[in-house]
């Protein structure tokens, strides 16, 4: 419609006759239509508001946005629609804002608005209305945090590798000098060996958590390639328990197994994998009681890939802690080194799956593997139907 044709239409209205006005009519109709199409084909959200805040018009990006029914919000407050947009603070004439925000129905999305008024070209302090243009940042955010996830991980192997330098061959020389310093104990008599004895095994022991430290540090940051064999998944999970069952019976732990009847063999590397489950079992157990504690393990395949469950009925992590969860150092456990599921998430990555992690404080925490099969199952096609010539 080309500008200034209302402002004409009126004018002229004393001077139109009944059928120019049906045409007329027809024609703002189309074109209006025409607006709403353009509107409902942009990925972008877009309201529409009076000078008050009442939406006039929305199109379908902004409904799934915030979870609005299109029939029943045009005609109402936006600050009664989107809970938390304050119109008082936002509505103001002559102001353009920006503004990000996160909305948690019907879905965690991360959201930006831009809300720019309408000029009235005959009264400039009063708008005739407002738009309001909303993005989904959601994938960029999460573009955003691999990247500085990755640019972390860099940073931590470049300090992996003077860590390994600069403390690897001290601990290594003083523990060839505390196995000299035990030869020469063993000459001594006995009343003058015993406390010395003791003081040695303390820094041997010292010696021996810090060598452990360092090398999981270094596993946790630098780049492995998974060695993949064909492997049994229920096999490396019933060894792993094996090796915990003294631990878990000393804290009177029940593990409740609901595995899949059939299981295809998966290319995994096996001590890799069974590594991730000792991790994920160990931290299970650790946040349960020790009279009522339990966890269940439960698998299952698809036709795309794997799903181990493992869930605890423990304390549960905190929302402020779910956002930290795979930082390095980062633990609720006092003795914990917070490496363990950086491990975790590495090995499952390298491997191709992911994990997820739902929880909620004081009911429990659950992980989620999803290991893709590396190989597809094929599948034999009947034969082709006879062509009949007609």
């Amino acid at each position: 419609m080309k500008s200034g044709f209302l402002e004409k239409l009126v004018t002229r209205l004393d001077r139109v006759v009944p059928g120019d006005v049906q045409q007329i009519v027809t024609r703002l109709i189309r074109e209006k239509g025409f607006l709403e199409k353009v509107f409902e084909a942009l990925h972008e959200g877009v309201i529409i508001l009076d000078p008050q805040g009442v939406i006039g018009f929305l199109n379908h990006a902004a409904c799934q946005f915030f979870g609005l029914d299109p029939e029943r919000a045009p005609g109402e407050f936006i600050s009664s629609q989107i809970r938390g947009l304050d119109w008082a603070t936002l509505g103001k004439p002559g102001r353009t804002i920006s503004r990000d925000l996160e909305v948690f129905y019907p879905e965690n999305r991360y959201l930006n608005f831009y809300l720019a008024p309408i000029d009235d070209a005959e009264n400039a302090t009063a708008p005739l209305g407002y738009v309001m243009l909303v993005r989904d940042l959601t994938t960029t955010r999460a573009e955003a945090e691999e990247t500085l996830e990755s640019e972390r991980l860099n940073a931590l192997t470049l300090l992996a590798a003077g860590v390994a330098h600069e403390i690897g061959n001290p601990l290594n020389s003083l523990d060839i000098h505390l196995q000299l310093l035990s030869r020469k104990l063993r000459k001594l008599p006995s009343g003058e060996r015993a406390p010395l004895e003791e003081n040695l095994a303390t820094a041997r022991g010292e010696i021996q958590r810090l060598d452990m430290i360092l090398k999981q540090f270094l596993h946790a940051v630098r780049p492995t390639t998974p060695h993949r064999e064909r492997q049994d998944l229920h096999v490396l999970l019933h060894e792993t328990i094996r090796l915990l069952e003294p631990e878990l019976a000393s804290r009177k732990i029940a593990v409740e197994l609901d595995l899949a009847e059939t299981l295809p063999p998966a290319m995994v590397d096996p001590g890799q994998f069974q590594q991730v489950f000792y991790n994920l079992i160990r931290n299970a157990y650790q946040g349960t009681s020790s009279d009522q504690g339990r966890v269940t393990i439960r698998t299952r395949v698809t036709d795309y890939e794997f799903i181990i469950s493992i869930e605890d009925n423990g304390t549960g992590i905190s929302p402020e802690h779910m956002g930290a969860i795979f930082e390095p150092y980062r633990t609720t456990k006092s003795s914990g080194s917070g490496l363990g599921l950086l491990i975790v998430r590495r090995i499952i990555r390298e491997h191709g799956g992911q994990i997820a992690i739902e929880s909620e404080e004081n009911h429990g925490t659950r992980v989620l593997i999803h290991l893709p099969h590396l190989e597809r199952p094929v599948r034999l096609l009947g034969p082709p139907e006879p062509v009949i010539d007609l």
